[in-house]
């Protein structure tokens, strides 16, 4: 796998050496634009962090969110509506226009032609959030900020194949913030120092450590009935990348847990839906529960014959960033002090 890597590694330095040379051409745009994104393949928390980012701006500003729609079956830009399917748009950006209905959010492969579009159709955009866009060198945002899994170092990672960067940790300097994410609660602060000191950054660089707050169960459909969890057995369903944090915190408030994983962004099939049914009959007892994750929940909502089992049994479990050390009014102010300062003057919301 080494050989693979390097000539990966040797591609992707040769690609950013031509936009640090400005061979390649990247823009700038008039209207603030905030970068969320990773170094590494896999969950590393960008769509809570993204929502987080929509809850601090929206009562202030017109906000409106772009991606990939990674995994949908359409291509080129859409723009979702409150009835857009996983399959059209991509589950993220579904979640997130459950979510925040108010708010623009669009899907388009390239950034610049999706930044253009989302300008044409709602000139009054205050801010423009993109997700998962770290690499997507053709546009510049005036605020960059990525993301660091706790569990998984970068200074212990290997290019792909090989390990899951996507390009070299070098390339962090790129970053104005970086967020350590699903750090654990009880972080030592030697263990803070020591990645401060590993990350080596740049005085013009912001960091700060996030922990996952795990909020109340939903249903996944409307029809449900009462659930006492702490009492029950639970099938955990999930297609995320990571699963592990989740796996522990169900563990940790149910009575016995089984888990049935798929892949990330997974599209589940009719016959995945009689396998979980199947395995949820086949657990002992009454108390019984299906859980899953709020990303999973939107890809099952497109199903359109949903047993009855799923249907009364199904819930998932919404995940939010949290801020460690008080951090949080420091990084909202970051944020708001960008966007106020740079913002488009098209007068603020009533």
């Amino acid at each position: 796998m080494f050989p693979l890597s390097l000539l990966f590694g040797i591609v992707i330095w040769f690609r950013n050496k031509l936009y640090d040379l400005k061979l390649c051409r990247s823009k700038e745009f008039d209207v603030p634009v905030i970068s969320v994104g990773n170094i590494t393949v896999g969950g590393t928390g960008k769509t809570p962090t993204t929502e987080y980012i929509i809850r601090l701006l929206k009562n202030e500003f017109t906000v409106a969110t772009l991606s990939r729609g990674y995994k949908r079956k359409t291509k080129g830009f859409i723009l979702a509506t409150e009835t857009s399917t996983s399959k059209q748009i991509g589950d993220e950006p579904k979640q997130i226009k459950q979510k925040f209905p108010e708010i623009c959010v669009a899907v388009c492969e390239n950034r610049l032609t999706g930044i253009n579009k989302i300008q044409k159709i709602q000139s009054n955009v205050n801010v423009i959030l993109l997700d998962d866009a770290f690499q997507h060198r053709r546009v510049i945002p005036g605020v960059s900020i990525l993301l660091i899994d706790y569990h998984r170092p970068i200074s212990k990672d290997s290019m792909l194949p090989m390990g899951t960067l996507r390009e070299s940790p070098h390339q962090m300097k790129r970053a104005n913030i970086i967020l350590v994410t699903k750090c654990p609660i009880e972080m030592k602060p030697i263990e803070k120092r020591i990645i401060e000191k590993e990350l080596h950054l740049f005085p013009y660089q912001t960091l700060y450590f996030t922990t996952i707050k795990y909020g109340a169960i939903h249903p996944v459909f409307e029809a449900v009935s009462n659930m006492n969890i702490s009492k029950s057995n639970c099938l955990l369903v999930t297609g995320i990348a990571n699963a592990k944090p989740l796996v522990d915190h169900v563990a940790s408030i149910t009575k016995n847990t089984n888990h049935i994983t798929f892949p990330d962004h997974y599209a589940y099939s009719q016959k995945d839906q009689e396998a979980i049914i199947m395995a949820y009959n086949q657990m002992p007892g009454d108390n019984k529960i299906i859980l899953t994750t709020e990303k999973d929940a939107v890809r099952f909502r497109d199903f359109m014959n949903v047993n009855e089992i799923l249907i009364e049994k199904m819930y998932y479990i919404p995940i939010e960033i949290e801020f460690m050390y008080n951090d949080n009014d420091s990084f909202n102010k970051q944020i708001l002090n960008y966007v106020r300062s740079n913002k488009k003057y098209i007068g603020f919301r009533s």
